[in-house]
């Protein structure tokens, strides 16, 4: 089952606590996502999302409200707009201060051993020279072609960053490899969590009109944007005349996503 694309919303940086005197000078980034969250809308319905939070809930507690459709009086259904289960969770990411990644290593007939150490010669280059210093391990994958490099001296991949390809010098040829950085990412507060929307409402009891479903859809939202009716401003507007519909919610705002997942 595919899984639906999901926002990353930069949180903070944390500072690294100091567990001793070789600090790594590493890079603490924390991330927020949520699922995005299907709403069925079926036939006759329409949702409604606000710019002010109070007008929804004062539509809401008068439940009972009539709407001018097509020259006729329409008596349609106001109800709090409740979502499914969703998830939400934090992706924290250490961007390592001596560790770089490295790949599309040439295969060489030479043993694994010798490449190791050509590896480490040509990232041992002096800073000055666009190097990372001396090197403490490489950890060397020869049918991946991948190794990862690791610095003595705390923050020598930072002098990395932006660096994309990298030239290395062997069996007198020059190849590209390229370099990224050495990331460790795990999840915390991995949590359920159900919500009822603020700002959204669930509009029911539309009858059937003439009018084609854009006609029907303007008609709602001029109705609902009057102050003389309790309305406001409408952020966004779904009227579904036919069938169903899925809707995407997103977890932090509470409103109805333009994007349109499905039919059925």
């Amino acid at each position: 089952k595919k899984v639906a694309d999901m926002k990353l919303k930069f949180s903070h940086l944390e500072e690294m606590k100091d567990e001793g005197a070789d600090v790594d000078m590493d890079t603490h980034c924390v991330f927020g996502a949520a699922t995005k969250i299907p709403f069925r809308l079926n036939q006759n319905q329409a949702l409604l999302t606000f710019e002010d939070e109070e007008v929804a809930q004062r539509l809401t507690k008068k439940s009972k409200h009539c709407v001018n459709l097509d020259n006729r009086t329409a008596n349609v259904t106001v109800k709090p707009f409740e979502l499914d289960m969703g998830f939400q969770f934090e992706l924290h990411v250490t961007v390592s201060g001596k560790k770089i990644n490295v790949s599309e290593i040439p295969e060489l007939p030479i043993p694994k051993d010798w490449m190791r150490d050509k590896l480490e010669l040509n990232f041992y280059k002096t800073e000055q020279a666009a190097g990372g210093g001396e090197i403490k391990n490489v950890t060397y994958n020869k049918g991946a072609g991948t190794a990862v490099i690791t610095f003595l001296k705390p923050g020598a991949s930072k002098n990395f960053v932006g660096c994309t390809k990298y030239p290395f010098y062997a069996e007198g040829r020059c190849f590209s490899l390229c370099v990224s950085p050495h990331l460790d990412a795990h999840l915390r507060k991995f949590q359920p969590y159900c919500r009822v929307s603020k700002k959204t409402i669930l509009l029911k009891g539309i009858p059937e009109v003439e009018e084609d479903e854009e006609s029907v859809q303007d008609m709602i939202e001029i109705h609902f944007q009057k102050p003389s009716n309790g309305g406001g401003e409408i952020e966004k507007i779904k009227f579904n005349s036919r069938g169903a519909t899925y809707v995407c919610f997103e977890e932090d705002a509470g409103s109805a996503s333009s994007e349109i997942t499905g039919n059925s």
